[in-house]
């Protein structure tokens, strides 16, 4: 990118950056050259990627980081607990902002240019700015019985292959941020182009833990074909703010996804004890039933839960027409619900046909039926 020195500055902590043997790299230097060389594949030219080795063996926040913001285009944290207890690299992020604020905006075209990385769980963000506290992020880490485990091939072959996974993901978004900024520098000072049609905002509910995987194939399949995908940022715990925050968001989509599975999934603080998947279908057939607003649901054939609440949705969803209001209910595979939205949004895409004078009058003489001149 002309416009920056580097396209991409790594924020961690270098306690995270411990291996678990010690005849492997540590997990930040893994996933340091694993998204550089598909970041490369994917820009098409060698990645440009900041990272302090951090050889003193501590976090410092030194001159030579700070100089090297202003002359940034992306900004990446690897959130862990460690990382949020750390003032150096709390303060990294807050200075990225700042800057950033000097180089065009931290936030281009409702894309922001701060990623973050959940290495393991984190709670407590509220010492983050606004910027990366309520973007959503990259989980890099997987539940087993409840317990948290980093992609980190040191736990099996599953391992490496969902981290793998991920870095492409992640490659794939970032490279699409550089892109508009590179698109942004050359247009400056010029006359902005024609404007081409906008493509048709999607909102992909969020889901059950059992579904997440499914839900981070679909966006980046949506976001590969140059569809925005909602929710983008992190909504708010409560109900009430939880249901006012999507319909904030359907307002702006025109078409919704949601992902059925085994688990009832997160309740947010309220009255109903809703989930946030009950809750979101809920607000969609409210807006389905206002106007035009396709739906899918998909419900894979033999789904079931051992959960009350959820074995009740699903039932629900098979029986009662309210609930399924304004949806085609998708039972087949991925390749079946991929093949449905896609037939979907091509619907969106095509604008009505115009008809002139001499069309619409053959178009309502053919209506009529035929003539009898007998």
């Amino acid at each position: 990118m002309a416009r920056f020195r580097n396209d991409l500055f790594i924020s961690y902590s270098h306690i995270d950056n411990q291996p678990l043997r010690p005849e492997d790299k540590g997990w930040i230097s893994r996933f340091h050259a694993s998204l550089e060389a598909l970041l490369s594949m994917r820009m098409g030219q060698a990645a440009k990627i900041w990272r302090d080795d951090k050889l003193q063996g501590n976090d410092i926040f030194s001159d030579e980081i700070i100089q090297q913001f202003a002359q940034t285009a992306v900004f990446l944290s690897i959130l862990t607990p460690r990382y949020l207890k750390s003032e150096w690299c709390t303060r990294e992020v807050r200075e990225f902002c700042e800057q950033a604020k000097q180089s065009g905006g931290v936030v281009i075209d409702n894309k922001a240019r701060v990623f973050k990385i959940m290495k393991t769980p984190v709670d407590a963000q509220e010492f983050l700015p606004p910027a990366i506290k309520d973007i959503l992020g990259y989980e890099f880490f997987s539940l087993e019985d409840g317990t948290p485990l980093e992609l980190d091939p040191a736990y099996g072959d599953k391992f490496a292959q969902d981290f793998n996974r991920k870095v492409g993901k992640l490659a794939w978004d970032i490279s699409q941020l550089l892109k508009q900024l590179a698109a942004d520098a050359e247009v400056s000072g010029k006359d902005a182009a024609t404007p081409t049609a906008l493509k048709p905002t999607v909102y992909l509910a969020e889901c059950s833990y059992d579904r997440k995987g499914i839900r981070e194939i679909l966006e980046g399949d949506l976001r590969c074909h140059g569809y925005t995908v909602l929710p983008d940022q992190q909504l708010p715990r409560d109900e009430a703010g939880y249901v006012a925050a999507v319909e904030v968001l359907l307002a702006r989509s025109k078409f919704s996804i949601h992902l059925i599975g085994e688990s009832y999934g997160a309740v947010p603080d309220g009255l109903s004890q809703k989930s946030v998947i009950v809750l979101q279908n809920e607000v969609a057939v409210n807006k389905s039933k206002n106007s035009v607003f396709p739906r899918i649901i998909w419900l894979s054939e033999g789904t079931s839960s051992t959960q009350l609440a959820q074995h009740l949705f699903i039932e629900a969803l098979h029986q009662d027409a309210e609930v399924q209001f304004g949806a085609d209910l998708i039972t087949g595979d991925l390749e079946a619900l991929k093949a449905s939205i896609h037939a979907t949004l091509k619907k969106l895409e095509q604008p009505e046909p115009v008809l002139h004078e001499a069309q619409a009058d053959s178009a309502n003489a053919t209506n009529l039926g035929p003539v009898n001149t007998t």
